[in-house]
């Protein structure tokens, strides 16, 4: 879908710094992150490892989630990651790969 979003969760290590934003093309967001391509606080505290990760079909739905994630206290964002990812694992092979993410 044309107007399909992600909203995810980059992490630099378990229970690190956390960075919260959208993308219409997740892999290719990430991959741009974890080459320090985009500058900021993910490139200066190397917050590399996708930990968590939501599809919606609608974009408004997706920055509304954004803005949620973005206000939530750092406890409860760990909270999310453990339910969704409780190693902490860096899921971008899992997403990297062609077909993976398709709708």
């Amino acid at each position: 879908m044309i107007d399909s979003r992600y909203i995810f969760i980059l992490a630099s290590k378990p229970r690190g710094a956390l960075y919260v934003d959208t993308a219409v093309d997740l892999p290719t967001c990430v991959l741009e992150h974890k080459h320090n391509l985009v500058d900021g606080l993910t490139s200066l505290y190397a917050i590399h490892l996708l930990v968590y990760y939501e599809h919606f079909d609608k974009a408004g739905p997706a920055l509304e989630r954004e803005r949620e994630l973005k206000r939530l206290p750092r406890t409860l964002k760990l909270h999310l990651v453990e339910s969704f990812n409780p190693t902490w694992r860096d899921l971008y092979d899992d997403i990297a790969l062609p077909g993976m993410l398709s709708a």
